[in-house]
């Protein structure tokens, strides 16, 4: 691969060019990696609810023409100036949030919320020198996340790259780059349920499981899953939910119908919709004197919600998490480790595959609420 270190690579990639329209697989050129970056070779990529959410642009400034993705395996192709913990060949996770080693939530134990490389879904250049490393014809095209990985090749910072153990199949570690780390994080690094405890999960889409799979990880006796959608129910035993509620089909809230199932509330919940109303449910729901909520999903910019300061009082525990509290470079080739170990199971999560040729198909399967996750093979 070193023979085309330093030069621009010409490879093929999915481009967005218009927000909600079909992206175009055609030829881009890709510039050599900078200062503090590193040039991946994708060999697999799976699609997220956040690339359909910034493709149909509903909800924030429009950024065209756009390389989207962001779970992802590569191989390091070549790196820029200054990179030494990384070498042509080393097998990677691109992660949309990084880790620069050297900030104060860096240092600290307790964040992972880089102040150079958190996530910046606006910011469409590298930050070295604010130019994009994609182009066509001389037209530059737009990053996302800090990845965009719907391309054969890819430029992304040192600190938002995370070595792995070469042995680990791509295909399957790939959708660790963002959603199933998210759930299993929260679960596992926040809420942290002990064994034999009661756990409520609201939301069943791919992040929900992941957080089911971290309480079943954890010993949870009972998973509680919460989701209007009733077809989600069978699916989401294979991730350890025991209960099912639908609030559909009661005449009262739904953490009250929570508290009459578990004598008093769940020892944790963990909030996957952004729903502000199930925001609210899932810290209501929690037993009082040691119940703990953790708040996953990602609300809209205007929403609030209100709760009585006696549920804190009386000893209820909030809280929020980003990307499961994992650092990008230092935690995630563990929870690796915990695949190859045979202690997390991925499989379950992988619904659909196609080759890169048919992509859109993967948007299809999830704008139809079809798919958890779709594997993308780069070489099919």
């Amino acid at each position: 691969m070193s023979n085309t270190a330093g030069q621009v690579i010409r490879c093929k990639a999915a481009v967005a060019w218009e927000a909600g329209k079909p992206l175009v697989v055609e030829e881009v050129e890709v510039a050599p990696p900078q200062k503090m970056e590193v040039r991946l070779r994708i060999l697999v990529t799976s699609l997220c609810h956040t690339d359909v959410y910034f493709w149909e642009a509903k909800g924030q400034t429009p950024l065209f023409p756009r390389i989207f993705g962001h779970e992802a395996g590569g191989i390091v192709e070549s790196v820029g100036e200054g990179v030494t913990d990384l070498q042509p060949g080393d097998h990677v996770l691109p992660i949309f949030t990084g880790e620069c080693k050297d900030c104060r939530h860096c240092k600290s134990e307790e964040s992972n919320m880089c102040d150079l490389l958190r996530i910046n879904t606006d910011r469409g250049a590298m930050l070295h020198d604010g130019r994009t490393r994609f182009s066509k014809n001389g037209q530059p095209i737009y990053h996302f996340l800090g990845t965009s990985t719907f391309s054969e090749y890819t430029v992304v910072h040192v600190g938002c790259v995370a070595k792995i153990n070469p042995q680990a199949p791509l295909d399957k570690v790939c959708v660790l780059s963002c959603g199933i780390s998210t759930g299993l994080g929260a679960t596992l690094n926040v809420a942290k349920p002990t064994n034999g405890s009661t756990v409520a999960i609201f939301g069943l889409g791919a992040v929900g499981l992941a957080a089911a799979e971290g309480a079943r990880i954890s010993g949870a006796s009972r998973i509680i899953g919460v989701d209007l959608n009733a077809n989600r129910f069978n699916d989401a035993r294979k991730f350890g939910v025991t209960e099912f509620v639908n609030p559909k089909d009661y005449d009262k809230p739904v953490q009250q119908v929570i508290a009459e199932m578990t004598d008093g509330g769940v020892d944790r919940s963990v909030e996957c919709t952004g729903n502000a109303s199930a925001m609210i449910s899932a810290f209501e729901c929690v037993h009082d004197g040691w119940g703990v909520a953790v708040l996953v999903g990602v609300p809209n910019k205007d929403d609030a919600f209100k709760t009585h300061p006696v549920n804190l009082l009386n000893e209820r525990t909030l809280k929020g998490t980003f990307f499961g509290n994992y650092k990008p470079r230092s935690d995630i080739p563990g929870v690796v480790e915990k695949y190859m170990k045979k202690e997390l199971e991925l499989e379950k999560f992988i619904t659909h595959e196609v080759p890169f040729s048919e992509i859109n198909k993967a948007f299809d399967y999830m704008l139809r609420g079809e798919s958890l996750r779709c594997i993308i093979r780069m070489e099919a």
